[in-house]
């Protein structure tokens, strides 16, 4: 009878959690892999942008190196690549993971794969350290007690360790760093997640449905928190609450199964695990140090920034939306339940002058944004520089003028543009668009909920000059 072991399928290597990850295979494997997914990446960026991503560029744990792809025709581009790692995403931590037990630290230690600039440091460390033999677990991995004290005692431990991570981290990244980034919205919510599965998990296996609803409401009870602390408003952490929860479940997914692992190695005081712990500060901090030179008040040139361009048709000449374009009355109250929640929304226009140099000035909800007129081309386009503006929103708190950080400094609006195009049938197509810097990550996501923010407000706007215009025609 054959006696060998059996080799794992592929898919079992790469893909699995129970697999033993030998030295030469992590090494090999994981460094083809990252040469390949390197190949890939630079391919795909300069086919559609001629701009070549260097190595150093690749190896940056800052996605702040990617601003060639963040702008304009290519923004696209960036969602493609996140969505290509994430396969790469997990064969790293799922190989890192069986890598750290079979070299006897433990599989808690592998998730430092995702703490950027950390991973690095690990992963050559793991493709040097011999394989080590692991005592079984002791507590049967699938065994769940009949009791349910000791489950809602865990769970609730589990809860409380996590808020306490979640509140500590906003304080120290956004308060010390003054930064917003991954570590905060991405990392922090999976070591959150994590670290309730793991208190959860740690007697005894239990379901996947209880332990990701134990990580979730672990998320709303730290967002409760950050709330009652007046550390962010309501409408924020809805908005931050989607990404929290993936992020927080797929924490407590790898950890359920890392939970019963034995205790360390003799020789081995600390557990691994409160690493996680350490490294969260650490990994904010180089994340940020990439974008430290940058002033979310600086030039227009230094930041890269996004389009969005909104259009409506009106039934009428370019001639009769012109002045309505360049300076309107009051618009109606908002209908929209984010704009109602706080969201600042335009109420009027007015300008002073005529012709480049005039200044418009277009009053919202929080104060007034003031547009230098940089081109003065009636009635075909109108364009303007953004010199000041209001807080985006007005924080929806149990407590009076709540202002976050965030509020002065993530999103910048830098300038904007009417432009009528005449359609030769006595209708008008206005375009209305908004260039602006966003200083809040991962953009991928942020993005995605300011650019539907801003066409709400462009569409309130056209709207509303579609309307005056079509009623000041005569006849109607």
């Amino acid at each position: 009878m054959d006696a060998r072991p059996t080799r794992p399928s592929l898919a079992a290597l790469l893909f699995g959690l129970d697999a033993p990850v030998d030295r030469r295979t992590y090494a090999l494997t994981g460094f083809s892999l990252m040469a390949f997914k390197y190949a890939l990446d630079a391919g795909l960026i300069y086919a559609f942008t001629r701009t070549f991503w260097t190595p150093l560029e690749y190896l940056s744990p800052a996605l702040f190196t990617r601003r060639e792809i963040m702008e304009g025709d290519q923004a696209w581009l960036l969602v493609v690549l996140m969505v290509i790692a994430l396969p790469f995403l997990w064969v790293g931590l799922s190989m890192s993971i069986r890598r750290a037990r079979d070299a006897g630290y433990g599989g808690t230690l592998g998730l430092l794969f995702l703490f950027p600039g950390l991973n690095y440091l690990m992963m050559l460390a793991l493709a040097a350290a011999p394989s080590r033999p692991r005592p079984a677990p002791t507590t049967p991995p699938h065994l769940t007690p009949p009791d349910r004290r000791p489950q809602l005692r865990a769970a609730l431990l589990g809860t409380g360790v996590g808020v306490l991570i979640a509140l500590a981290m906003v304080g120290f990244s956004v308060y010390a760093l003054g930064d917003y980034g991954n570590t905060l919205f991405a990392v922090t919510p999976a070591v959150l997640g994590a670290t309730s599965s793991w208190f959860f998990n740690r007697q005894a296996r239990q379901s996947v449905r209880s332990t990701l609803g134990v990580a979730c409401l672990s998320v709303i009870v730290a967002g409760g928190a950050i709330l009652l602390f007046a550390l962010e408003g309501i409408v924020c952490l809805m908005m931050a609450a989607p990404l929290a929860m993936i992020m927080a479940c797929l924490g407590a997914l790898v950890t359920r199964v890392l939970a019963s692992e034995p205790a360390p190695l003799p020789g081995q005081p600390v557990h691994f695990g409160w690493l996680l712990l350490l490294a969260l500060p650490l990994a904010a901090t180089l994340e940020v140090a990439p974008r430290s030179g940058l002033d979310p008040m600086a030039a227009p040139e230094t930041q890269p920034l996004r389009e969005v361009r909104t259009s409506v048709v009106v039934d009428a000449p370019p001639e009769v939306v012109w002045p309505n374009v360049v300076g309107f009355a009051e618009l109606p109250p908002p209908r929209s339940l984010l704009f109602r929640a706080g969201i600042a929304y335009p109420m009027r226009a007015r300008i002073e002058g005529q012709g480049v140099g005039a200044v418009r000035h277009c009053e919202f909800s929080t104060g007034a944004f003031v547009e230098p007129i940089t081109r003065w081309e009636p009635p075909r386009r109108l364009s303007f520089d953004v010199v000041a503006q209001p807080p985006p929103m007005t924080e929806l708190s149990p407590y009076k003028n709540l202002h976050p950080p965030h509020l002065g400094s993530t999103i910048r609006s830098r300038r904007g543009e009417f432009r009528l195009v005449d359609l030769g049938d006595g209708r008008t197509r206005l375009e209305g668009s908004t260039w602006y810097a966003l200083d809040i990550h991962p953009r991928v996501y942020w993005s995605v909920l300011s650019d539907a923010l801003l066409h709400d407000i462009h569409r309130r706007v056209l709207q509303h000059v579609k309307a005056l215009s079509e009623a000041s025609l005569p006849g109607t």
